[in-house]
């Protein structure tokens, strides 16, 4: 438990730190402790030491922990790819879901909304910034025309974006967390996105967070850092 709580304590101080340098309060920033593939007791643990807030990328593997944990109190984030079939179990389980990159899975999550009797479910718009074909995420030039269609959806809330930039180092990262920054003002200007409710970045993982802060991320998603490497998981 003593290894756990130093180790929280020297990553809130690089978040201390990042924000710092970039004239941010810290507190702006909201660390998500990503937990797939790990087992209840580790995150049991990091509960104890003070993280609250987990993403989960897997709908039946979230599904089973959401349910394990659910007397614990903790927020959960879903941030991962997420098919129009699975929207159903999870819609009234996430606090946040990250990864809405069409307006068909937007339509479903209202739908299942509307049959769960939600009354708004908070979603960020993600968005491929270094438009890699393997990966999610609308494209940046395509970001007002989603959020445009997607405002419509009584049932949803669009909260910011999201994006997982290239697989390189952190410094050379920056000008992908920058797009997603300038990304979201160009939202609030062009499409009249309410700043205060359109206000969340997420990005920055465990490799490059700092950067991300620095650049204007106001969720890191951090999971290596925190739990150590993860085993390979099959994708559900």
């Amino acid at each position: 438990m003593e290894e756990k709580i130093e180790l929280v304590k020297k990553v809130y101080a690089a978040i201390h730190a990042a924000a710092e340098i970039a004239g941010r309060d810290s507190r702006e920033v909201r660390l998500v402790a990503v937990s797939k593939t790990k087992p209840v007791e580790d995150i049991i643990a990091f509960h104890r030491v003070g993280l609250r807030e987990f993403g989960e990328n897997y709908v039946q593997e979230f599904v089973d922990k959401f349910e394990q944990l659910k007397d614990h109190g903790l927020i959960w984030h879903f941030i991962g790819h997420l098919q129009k079939n699975k929207v159903k179990y999870i819609v009234d389980k996430a606090f946040l879901i990250h990864t809405v990159d069409s307006f068909e899975l937007a339509e479903e999550i209202e739908k299942q909304a509307v049959k769960k009797e939600i009354p708004q479910v908070r979603i960020l718009l993600q968005v491929n910034v270094g438009r890699e074909p393997q990966k999610g995420g609308c494209d940046p030039d395509e970001v007002c025309e989603l959020y445009n269609k997607i405002k419509e959806l009584k049932h949803i809330k669009v909260c910011g974006l999201m994006s997982i930039p290239p697989f390189i180092e952190a410094e050379k990262l920056r000008p992908f967390h920058r797009k997603l920054f300038d990304l979201r003002a160009e939202v609030i200007e062009k499409c009249g996105a309410d700043p205060e409710i359109f206000k969340e970045l997420s990005m920055g993982m465990s490799e490059d967070f700092d950067v991300a802060i620095e650049e204007g991320a106001t969720i890191v998603r951090l999971g290596t850092i925190l739990f150590g490497a993860r085993e390979k998981k099959v994708t559900q």
